[in-house]
């Protein structure tokens, strides 16, 4: 029997099993023992960031609400208990030592008492709390924010009819998971803040202009004295808040110090004390000042609010270049050095688990799922390439670090380097997932029609996961709506009505299925129930924007966009002037609806193999005893093979999708674009939707994203490309991120021959100008077996929906999603 060929990652996972050490890991001493210290271990809530959140905010009711936030950090910053981390070369951590969560009550304390109790043994992304914690949660924290959070406000101002496509009960606690709100489990979707400004400037010199700008406000002007006069002065209280956290941080490793027996630990305290001593409160001067500042102020933005996706990274490779190069020339630092002071980031990084309290969040979210995204490659604002030697240590530390940290993002462009792309293509081969491809071709355009200079559109950054940001020309904070609309499929098999909730109208009445006597009849019922979903998110999306700016301030964050320090105005406001507001609706379940709509149209209509009666009844009895008309749906064309026959129906869904975004985001004064980013969403939204006519099963996942449903694509890699160009309207605008999965067998990319044939299919994804593709590199036979054998594949990592995960963290569910996805061996 032949031995099937193993990606590196496989090839340690075998090593560990038969009890051989991993070479890697020994030529990284300091990482190794601070990863052996939290892998595997389920992180345990840390509730003092909302516990002394919650007291100052009690303490400022009837204040403008930035400057009680601005209060409530510092008294956040004066208070909570400051660690140093064993063998660590970096200050600074949000919670208790190990892995750990924290609570944002201002988001959720309405159901926090209940979700607490709960979270130990839920299945998805389990944590601990201590008897001790849980008690102040229940006694001290939750009882101030009930009647006053953002999700009481927001489920009690939407009509009925939305309401009831939002929520399954009178509480708004359960989603539907049709329309489903994601503005209540994050105070802000994904972000990334100007981290250059904090390296070059420093927070002084933020302070110093928060200053000036405040000093010339004029004394008479009501609104300047109502509004804006609050927000710079909460930017100078959040400043001073930051820099007193530093310092607590650097009187506490002076101590450790004076007390440390080895005397290389005591020099890396005293050195580490001095950094933070200094930033971010003035500008970094080395490589490790630089580090330490930025990760001091992405930590900060932790304790400020919870951004959705966590707070990324950034253009880690740009702005961190010139301090790398210049300690380079001088001697200060070696390749090695500043690899060993990323691997310290990146544990920082894998400690602090992104939490989700209430149960549609943890559904979006599984595996402690994280996109902390480090963005490498694209290009400069004048258009040059970008790429230089820190970007391949970046891909070599992602190749050599054993956690799923940091999410890395490379951006190509149809000039990136054959170097880059090989290193890319080499580190992709490992089999961990890393790095996602974000295309420049794509996003600059697009980003350029939307009201963006070239220079700030070749600028962004990778931004959670599948998204990019502007960092001082984005200004949009809202978290939008995920549409179900295989649910709006059933819908129009069903009258308006699901299986799920067999008792609800939840739709339009459509007629019986039956009685459609052409397929433009049925396309039109189910375009009724689509329409009616996307004004069903519209709709939401309003009374989103208009309480959001009541309930939630960022003066730290807003204290790093330019805009917002200009004219004094908080991010979380509804118009921040000049501001770029990129919102979307996402699509859920594409591929499955495309799928079955061509089926319907093939099988029933053109063929006449099947009568729509003989598939209502196989669906009803989720195809058992029904095998064969399940084979025959299954047979007809499907989206992801380059067949016109069905990516047609999907340029057509994507075209009266982007259009009716395109008329209604006017409305609301924002680009309500729609994309295609479902993180793991499509698995709890395929549990409230019965078998569809693409022969999938009741309750299975949907399709992800823009990918093809589950094992349709049967044309190979090349293919995939090909349908995804073809279903895109690009004479349209109001269109975003489209997320993209692929899997392939490690045979498939064996040797230099197989890099090579992935540079070359990079770059046909560069040219084809896709927003976004990520690789799987596995045997299947290793996921089957890590499903049967968990204990024997703990470290079994792979990719999902914009990030990577242990596999074995997943429910049976995802697991069985990633396993259906073809596994493709050759191109």
């Amino acid at each position: 029997m032949i031995s099937p060929v193993l990606s590196p990652q496989e090839i340690r996972l075998a090593e560990l099993a038969a009890g051989r050490p991993d070479p890697i890991l020994t030529r990284h001493e300091r990482a190794n023992r601070l990863v052996s210290r939290i892998k595997g271990a389920k992180p345990v809530i840390d509730v003092e960031r909302a516990l002394y959140f919650t007291q100052s905010m009690e303490k400022t009711v009837g204040q403008p609400l930035v400057l009680r936030w601005a209060k409530a950090l510092y008294h956040v910053a004066a208070n909570i208990t400051v660690y140093v981390t064993e063998d660590q070369l970096l200050l600074g951590r949000v919670g208790q030592p190990g892995r750990h969560g924290i609570l944002y009550p201002e988001l959720d304390g309405d159901f926090l008492d209940l979700a607490v109790a709960s979270l130990p043994g839920r299945s998805g992304s389990p944590a601990d709390i201590s008897p001790k914690d849980a008690s102040l949660v229940l006694e001290k924290i939750s009882p101030f924010w009930k009647g006053k959070t953002y999700h009481e406000a927001l489920s009690q101002s939407l009509p009925e009819e939305v309401f009831n496509l939002t929520y399954a009960d009178p509480a708004g606690l359960n989603s539907r998971f049709i329309v489903n709100e994601t503005s209540s489990f994050r105070s802000s979707i994904q972000w990334v803040h100007d981290y250059e400004k904090v390296l070059k400037r420093g927070f002084k010199g933020v302070a110093e202009e928060a200053k000036e700008r405040l000093n010339d406000l004029d004394p008479y002007d009501p609104r300047d004295q109502a509004e804006k006069k609050p927000f710079y002065d909460a930017v100078l209280i959040v400043i001073e808040a930051i820099s007193l956290w530093a310092r607590r941080n650097a009187d506490l490793a002076e101590e450790k110090a004076q007390k440390e027996s080895n005397p290389q630990r005591r020099s890396e305290l005293l050195t580490m004390a001095a950094i933070a001593r200094r930033v971010p409160y003035e500008p970094a001067r080395t490589f490790r000042e630089a580090i330490q500042a930025q990760w001091f102020t992405q930590l900060f933005s932790r304790l400020e609010q919870k951004t959705g996706t966590i707070v990324s990274n950034g253009r880690m490779d740009q702005y961190l270049y010139p301090f790398y190069a210049a300690d380079l020339a001088q001697g200060l630092i070696d390749e090695e050095g500043a690899l060993e002071l990323l691997e310290c980031l990146w544990v920082g990084l894998a400690e602090f688990a992104d939490l989700y309290i209430s149960p549609a969040g943890g559904a979006f979210n599984e595996g402690y799922a994280h996109w902390e995204a480090v963005t490498i490659g694209g290009q400069t604002p004048t258009g040059e390439d970008a790429t230089n030697d820190l970007t391949h240590l970046f891909l070599r530390s992602k190749r050599e670090f054993p956690l799923h940290y940091p999410d890395l993002a490379a951006r190509i462009h149809s000039r990136s380097p054959q170097s880059f792309l090989w290193d890319v293509a080499e580190t992709i081969k490992d089999g961990s997932g890393f790095p996602k491809l974000i295309n420049d071709e794509e996003v600059v355009p697009l980003y350029v029609k939307k009201g963006a200079t070239f220079a700030e559109a070749l600028d962004y950054a990778v931004s959670g996961c599948a998204e990019a940001r502007m960092p001082n020309r984005d200004t949009y904070t809202s978290g939008g709506a995920y549409v179900n609309f295989a649910a709006a499929l059933e819908m129009t098999l069903r009258n308006g009505r699901l299986t799920k909730y067999p008792n609800v109208q939840l739709g339009p009445l459509t007629g019986d299925p039956r009685s459609f006597a052409s397929f433009n009849e049925l396309y039109e019922a189910y375009l009724t129930q689509h329409r009616n979903l996307l004004r069903a998110a519209f709709i939401q999306q309003w009374h989103v924007n208009k309480l959001r700016a009541t309930r939630f301030a960022q003066p730290m964050g807003s204290a790093l966009n330019d805009l917002c320090l200009k004219s004094g105005v908080d991010l979380h406001q509804e118009l921040v002037p000049e501001g770029i507001n990129l919102g979307y609706v996402e699509f859920i379940g594409y591929g499955t609806v495309v799928d079955s709509l061509a089926a319907l149209k093939k099988v029933v209509y053109e063929d006449g193999r099947l009568t729509m009666d003989e598939v209502l009844l196989a669906l009803e009895k989720n195809f058992v005893g029904y095998e064969a008309i399940q084979a025959l749906l299954k047979a007809a064309p499907t989206y992801g093979n380059n067949d016109p026959y069905a990516d047609l129906i999907a340029k057509d869904l994507d075209r009266v999708s982007v259009e009716f975004c395109q008329k209604y985001s006017k409305s609301l004064g924002i680009h309500n674009d729609i994309r295609y980013v479902p993180f793991t969403s499509h698995v709890p939204f395929g549990r409230v939707v019965a078998a569809t006519p693409n022969g999938r099963v009741a309750w299975f996942p949907l399709s992800d994203g823009s990918s093809p449903s589950q094992g349709a694509d049967r044309e190979g890699p090349a293919a995939i490309l090909l349908s995804n160009f073809h279903s895109k309207n690009q004479d349209l605008s109001a269109r975003a991120a489209r997320l993209l999965n692929i899997k392939f067998t490690p045979k498939c990319l064996e040797g230099d021959a197989g890099t090579q044939k992935l540079v070359e299919f990079i770059r046909a994804f560069g040219d084809l100008k896709l927003w976004h593709v990520q690789f799987n590199v596995i045997n299947q036979d290793t996921l089957i077996k890590a499903q049967n054998e968990p204990e024997k594949y703990q470290n079994l990592i792979v990719r999902i929906a914009g990030y990577s995960a242990y596999f074995t963290d997943l429910s049976r569910d995802l697991q069985n999603d990633l396993i259906a996805r073809s596994a493709h061996e050759s191109f």
